[in-house]
């Protein structure tokens, strides 16, 4: 599994052939945007800078777009969307968490989540085994760094994304988060190539992945 990082909340997962985009940033946001074609679409939240679906689509070839709560398959790939609230934008919207399973990892993304209190006994429960948790960072509406650790504490994943932060967001926000966790230097990555077996023994790791834009 490759992971890369297109800014906001966007992010390309691929393995072997198959290619999954969380969040494509849309045309009409004013934040940069990556187009490349996806077989599965997740969009967490209903806003220009997480809906993006036409940027995903691969010629005449429409991609498999899940947008909400629910619980989906394809192709091995298990998906379940759990309902929750995001202030992005400064309007109380719907955000959809996402729990991806394949190849016997976990994968959680908490979208655009508001607060950790936006987030429900009965959902923590059921994404317990985390494998990879993408958490944003940035505050105005999602969640803010020192609320974003402590909940990656809470849910005990093996790794931890940030995002939601950077250019035109929260400039600071990554390195509060890194200090939270003792962690003074920001060292990125260019994207995240990951196995199951590369997984034993983390607890907590935080990687930080350079946005490809």
């Amino acid at each position: 599994m490759v992971i890369t990082y297109h800014g906001v909340e966007s992010f390309k997962i691929q393995f072997g052939e198959t290619v999954i985009a969380y969040n494509p940033i849309s045309k009409s946001s004013e934040f940069k945007r990556a187009n490349y074609g996806a077989d599965i679409v997740m969009v967490s939240l209903n806003h220009p800078d997480m809906n993006g679906v036409e940027n995903a689509s691969r010629g005449d070839k429409a991609p498999f777009v899940v947008s909400g709560p629910g619980e989906y398959e394809l192709g091995g790939i298990t998906i379940r969307g759990f309902l929750s609230k995001s202030s992005y934008g400064g309007v109380e919207r719907i955000n959809t968490i996402y729990l991806l399973s394949m190849e016997g990892m976990n994968l959680c993304f908490l979208g655009a989540l508001a607060s950790p209190e936006s987030l429900s006994l009965e959902t923590k429960e059921t994404i317990d085994g985390i494998d990879v948790l993408f958490i944003p960072i940035g505050g105005s509406g999602v969640l803010n760094p020192e609320q974003a650790y402590k909940l990656a504490v809470n849910l005990e994943p093996a790794l931890s994304i940030p995002m939601h932060y950077g250019e035109g967001l929260n400039e600071t926000a990554l390195r509060t988060f890194l200090k939270e966790g003792g962690e003074e230097k920001i060292e990125r990555e260019e994207k995240l190539t990951l196995k199951k077996k590369d997984l034993e023994g983390k607890e907590g790791e935080i990687i930080v992945l350079q946005a490809a834009l």
